[in-house]
Parts: structure tokens; sequence; C-alpha cells
């Protein structure tokens, strides 16, 4: 199955425009949005995503909480996440792969060749 619908959780707006940009307008996919993780788990049933892309660092519930909550939620339980971290090391990203996350992409966010990384990681899973 090739991936057509995503959900995008990232407090920060600007990231979230720059996103869509990079996934709808460049990469063709449908994008739902979300500024928080607690609205992660319904906005990813309603949207009926097939991967969300998941900010590590977040007021209130950050990443690894929302990827916590999304696996309590027998409708989202088994949904890959792709975590999106400024934090580049390999620790960190040892750590977030051990926690379930099918990759894990870095800020800043490459517009030009995101869709193409997120597909590929997709395929890969």
């Amino acid at each position: 199955m090739e991936l057509s619908r995503v959900l995008y959780v990232d407090d920060d707006p600007d990231l979230r425009s720059m996103a869509e940009l990079a996934l709808a307008t460049i990469g063709g996919l449908e994008v739902t949005l979300c500024a928080d993780g607690a609205q992660a788990p319904i906005l990813a049933r309603v949207s009926q995503a097939q991967m969300v892309l998941l900010d590590v660092v977040m007021p209130g519930l950050d990443g690894p909480g929302t990827l916590a909550a999304l696996r309590a939620d027998d409708f989202t339980a088994s949904l890959p996440v792709l975590f999106v971290t400024a934090k580049d090391t390999d620790a960190e990203r040892a750590e977030l792969l051990a926690l379930g996350a099918v990759g894990v992409i870095t800020k800043p966010l490459d517009l030009m060749g995101m869709a193409a990384q997120v597909k590929a990681i997709w395929a890969g899973r």
C-alpha cells in the first residue's frame, strides 16, 4: 500500500506550515496538522492517518508521551511513527527508535527532500 495520508504533530506553527508545504505541495501527500500531543490520537483516528510524524520536544505531552498515548489506543496502536527532532545524535536516534519509532528525521526540515525521505521510511518499515 502506498503512503497517502500523514499526521504531522508539532507545537511550532511555522514548522507545521513548512511540513505541510514539503509533504502536501511538493510530496503530494494528504496532511493533517496537529499542534499538540494530546490531540494527536484523536486526529490520527479522524484523518485515518497511515503514518504520524511527531516532534520530540513539545510543551505538555511531548513526543515520547504522545507515542505512548498512540500505542494505548487500539485504533492507533500500530500506526508507524516517525520522530522529528533537532537533536541529531546517535544516542538520541537510538533512544527514539527503541521507543518504537520507525525512523527519525532531523530539523531543519529539508523541504525538497522531506516527502521522499518519509516515503522511503514508509516503504522500508
